[in-house]
């Protein structure tokens, strides 16, 4: 009886139709997920101490994405140009083709922000360049923001926001200081779309590396009930657990990749689909597992 009811929960969490196949007025999925590393051969360096991701974590993830068949997805540590092209490539062959994409050339020489999408992109606002005080220096933010408009219909327009916010590894200047300033800076960020256009369907995700207790969280999403509030969409998987990290260095499981909905989106989406991705081969694609959710693109204002 348990595993039916498992297998029940398994077919609730993950999309039942092949992307393509789809309506998007019957609701789009979109899913955020660090794909850790995916660097390319040409981004090898022993200075660096990097080295290309191995074919076997890449069979993995992809397999995970086909899994999940989103309509748009937004990915942390992506490699170079070229390993974005062999990721596009790879995914296509796998049966997932997307029409338009985003990719942010930031400070970070190996790791970078990336979005696909089956919805062309009308507007791209992201900024690679991205800098804050601290302790006298300026500082950066080392992968920027993504920042691009989905035309999902003609009448429904959705705003990704991503960021991978400062990791976990020690910083002189203090690596929680630097997320708490590189939060502040993505809440402006949000801010000034909001302030533009209070309705936006805004969509923020990524890998915040730090828990909803943590300054980084409440610098994000505001004061609850005002008109900038960014809700968390609190994402479990098929055993209700939230955890979407695995540290191996401290064996620890944690909450620190994220969605984050605008008022205005807050409407279009299923909550109940809010999902953390459950996989027996997890670890092998990534250290991270990705979360996603289904949007209804239909305005239904409050």
């Amino acid at each position: 009886m348990r595993c039916a009811f498992s297998l029940l929960l398994l077919f609730a969490f993950v999309p039942a139709l092949r992307a393509e196949e789809r309506d998007p007025a019957q609701g789009i999925v979109f899913c955020s997920y660090n794909v850790k590393n995916y660097l390319g051969p040409d981004q090898a360096s022993a200075e660096r101490r990097t080295k290309p991701k191995p074919e076997k974590e890449i069979e993995a993830l992809i397999k995970v994405i086909v899994e999940i068949r989103p309509d748009i997805l937004g990915v942390c540590e992506m490699g170079s140009p070229a390993a974005f092209e062999d990721f596009k490539s790879r995914l296509e062959k796998a049966g997932l083709t997307f029409k338009d994409s985003e990719y942010v050339q930031a400070e970070d020489e190996d790791r970078h922000l990336a979005l696909l999408s089956r919805f062309p992109i009308v507007h791209r606002d992201s900024a690679a360049k991205v800098r804050f005080p601290l302790n006298g220096t300026q500082q950066s933010v080392k992968r920027g923001f993504l920042d691009v408009t989905v035309q999902i219909t003609p009448r429904y327009e959705l705003r990704c926001v991503g960021a991978h916010l400062k990791s976990k590894l020690p910083a002189p200047e203090g690596e929680a200081l630097i997320r708490r300033h590189e939060a502040a800076k993505l809440r402006g960020h949000l801010d000034a779309i909001l302030k533009e256009t209070p309705v936006a369907n805004l969509l923020c995700y990524g890998d915040f590396n730090d828990a909803k207790n943590q300054p980084m969280f409440s610098e994000i999403t505001g004061v609850r009930g005002t008109p900038g509030h960014m809700s968390d969409l609190a994402a479990r998987d098929v055993h209700g657990d939230r955890w979407t990290h695995h540290w191996p260095v401290a064996d620890e499981y944690s909450r620190i990749d994220y969605l984050f909905a605008s008022p205005g989106l807050l409407p279009e989406v299923k909550p109940e689909t809010a999902s953390v991705y459950r996989s027996d081969f997890w670890e092998i694609a990534s250290d991270h597992r990705p979360v996603f959710v289904t949007i209804v693109p239909v305005e239904k204002r409050r």
